[in-house]
């Protein structure tokens, strides 16, 4: 029983609290932080979420890294993706995939974090790294499996009909 109502607050957390946001536009939206990201880019691979879950089902020799929070990851995350918080990518990137020709996908909530990393990573010489444009909301929306770290184990949360 406890395992439904996780699930279910894991259903809210990843549907109804990004919709509520996504309602207002956020304050980096209005900064240069939005310049940086729109830079970043066009100056990365970006893919929609399709061709990472197409790398996934296909058993493509990938690394797939998560640049979101700790907390966030926990909740849910793409099955297999390692957990690389934005602000510590310069420092931890070499322990997962120390061949800087490595196929490495990026992603975010919405893809600017991402987008952000990729670059950064680009610049330390990683020379195949492909941002995922959309995110984890998207993974979600889109029906894919998600794994969760609270009940260590795979999960699907299917889209709210409308």
């Amino acid at each position: 029983m406890n395992s439904i109502k996780l699930i279910a607050l894991t259903t809210l957390a990843l549907f109804l609290i990004p919709a509520v946001a996504l309602a207002a536009q956020p304050a980096w939206m209005d900064t240069k932080t939005k310049e940086l990201v729109d830079a970043a880019r066009a100056e990365t691979n970006q893919v929609p979420i399709a061709d990472l879950k197409r790398v996934i089902d296909e058993d493509e020799d990938v690394i797939i890294i998560d640049v979101r929070t700790p907390d966030e990851y926990e909740v849910a995350h793409v099955p297999d993706a390692y957990n690389i918080p934005r602000g510590l990518l310069e420092f931890s990137i070499w322990s997962i995939a120390p061949d800087l020709d490595e196929t490495i996908y990026v992603y975010c909530r919405s893809g600017a974090r991402a987008a952000l990393a990729a670059k950064q990573m680009q610049e330390l010489g990683y020379t195949n790294v492909y941002s995922v444009s959309t995110g984890s909301v998207d993974w979600a929306q889109s029906g894919y499996p998600l794994q969760t770290s609270i009940l260590d184990e795979r999960v699907i949360i299917l889209p709210v009909q409308e």
